[in-house]
């Protein structure tokens, strides 16, 4: 069900609050460029920012702007369980699709403090849960043998957003899980890696900006047609290599969107404005493939 793009979406800010109409405007221009999917309150949307009331604020927004044009597969992870139930079973109430759930930040459980987290969350939803690791930010992984026992135990987890940065762990995956467990990669420039290798997508933060090309790349490589695909990749790259250079997510990718006149680029602090000479290097960089 996942096959395709996701856009985890940012959240517009104006004057410290959320922007609705600006948010709207961006999930109309997602399902135009051809997404299949919205990702609101994930790490792109600043939902470590968000209080309780503007997490489920915003997902009921998404499922009211989406309109039944797509996925909306709402980010509910916490590093306390309880939490990530409650928003969990708020999120479905709100009328999202699907769930993401990424692996417990800080905290750093055990394997079996892993399993047992997600399957509590599982239990909790009768909606699909795409797991997240990013051991970058979480500070550990979602171990392979630990997505096995929770496919067994859980049948609504049925999907990985893959962030580790490298295709090996896909591979790893796609020996050990059934085949109807789907893979995406959760970095932009490693899509087309992952997806020569079982990945069948992405959960895109480039889509934000460029929701056509990413869309369509994803589409051509599910078809097989990676030389084409790849053609758009490699257009577009140097743009997905800024956005890992120049600072952390979502910081370029909100910047970006404001060079393009198509939000405020307002952040919450801990995330703070990037200084001018690398805002040139971006512009300079829309400027060159053309979103500017």
């Amino acid at each position: 069900m996942f096959a395709g793009t996701h856009t985890a979406i940012v959240t517009p800010f104006k004057n410290g609050r959320i922007d609705e109409a600006a948010l709207k405007q961006l999930i109309d221009d997602q399902f135009a460029g051809g997404v299949t999917g919205v990702v609101p309150c994930g790490t792109t949307g600043e939902s470590p920012t968000l209080d309780y009331e503007e997490h489920e604020r915003v997902v009921k927004l998404t499922v009211e702007f989406a309109a039944g044009r797509g996925v909306v597969m709402a980010g509910t992870g916490s590093n306390s369980t309880r939490e990530a139930v409650q928003m969990t079973e708020e999120a479905e109430a709100a009328g999202a699709t699907a769930i993401l759930q990424v692996a417990p930040y800080y905290n750093k459980p055990t394997p079996e403090g892993l399993f047992q987290h997600f399957k509590a969350v599982a239990q909790a939803t009768k909606l699909p849960i795409m797991l997240y690791s990013i051991p970058g930010r979480s500070g550990i992984e979602i171990g392979v043998d630990v997505v096995a026992r929770l496919v067994e135990a859980c049948p609504n987890i049925c999907a990985m957003k893959e962030a580790g940065g490298t295709p090996e762990r896909v591979n790893q995956m796609r020996l050990a899980l059934p085949h109807s467990f789907e893979i995406l990669s959760g970095d932009d420039s490693l899509t087309l890696p992952f997806m020569s290798v079982g990945a069948v997508g992405v959960v895109s933060v480039a889509s934000n900006i460029i929701p056509g090309p990413v869309s369509e790349m994803v589409q051509l490589a599910l078809q097989g047609r990676y030389l084409e695909a790849r053609a758009i990749h490699e257009r577009y790259y140097p743009l997905l290599a800024a956005f890992l250079k120049l600072s952390t997510n979502p910081i370029p990718i909100k910047t970006a969107m404001g060079l393009a006149g198509k939000i405020d680029p307002e952040l919450r602090l801990p995330m703070s404005p990037m200084e001018p000479a690398k805002v040139e290097e971006l512009r300079s960089t829309l400027k060159q493939v053309g979103v500017i």
